[in-house]
């Protein structure tokens, strides 16, 4: 009787000790995960330091390779005057045409919704987009991600840059609810 009273103590220690050992394990993982994001962001943050040195052309030419980086074909810098909100076309690797307006704004300042609406109204209409991007070296406000998810288009703001320029595809932007993401605060010029 003793040793079965043992034995059954035995494996209730034991049981507990795991029990504490796989939770604070679960609890590490998950520090950690969250470590690498943050690291994740912060690195993505200082790469794109020379986004905010770019003059316009230069920003266009850099969205327009990022395409290239990702598989779309027959990528264009379109951009100057009279271009329609058009600054970069080309085809994703589906065969969808995307048609991207850039902005490169400074860190603090946002887009807002009338730029968006006015995309919108050129970039199916007048250039036959099937995909419509706008990329942006600074944040949208809350209207503008609002209009855009209205109107289904794709919003790629500073963050979502930050992510693509380390390497996550196109693609894997264009089905985000982006009147669900973003934010729509100015960021701090010295914020990392």
């Amino acid at each position: 009787m003793g040793t079965v009273l043992l034995a059954a103590l035995a494996a209730v220690v034991a049981a507990v000790v795991v029990t504490v050992l796989v939770r604070a394990g679960r609890r590490e993982a998950q520090a950690e995960r969250a470590r690498l994001a943050e690291e994740a962001r912060r690195q993505a943050r200082r790469s794109l330091d020379a986004v905010w040195a770019m003059d316009d052309r230069e920003f266009e030419e850099y969205v327009a390779e990022l395409c290239r980086r990702d598989g779309c074909t027959d990528v264009k810098r379109v951009g100057g005057a009279g271009d329609l909100g058009a600054d970069v076309t080309g085809y994703l690797p589906d065969g969808r045409k995307i048609v991207i307006q850039c902005k490169r704004y400074a860190k603090h300042r946002t887009v807002g919704s009338r730029d968006i609406q006015t995309f919108n109204g050129t970039a199916r209409a007048e250039h036959g987009a099937d995909v419509p991007v706008f990329v942006a070296s600074c944040v949208f406000t809350k209207p503008a991600r609002d209009f855009a998810a209205r109107q289904n288009l794709c919003l790629i703001d500073i963050n979502l840059l930050g992510f693509w320029n380390s390497g996550t595809p196109l693609t894997s932007f264009l089905d985000l609810d982006i009147g669900r993401s973003g934010t729509n605060r100015g960021l701090h010029p010295d914020h990392d």
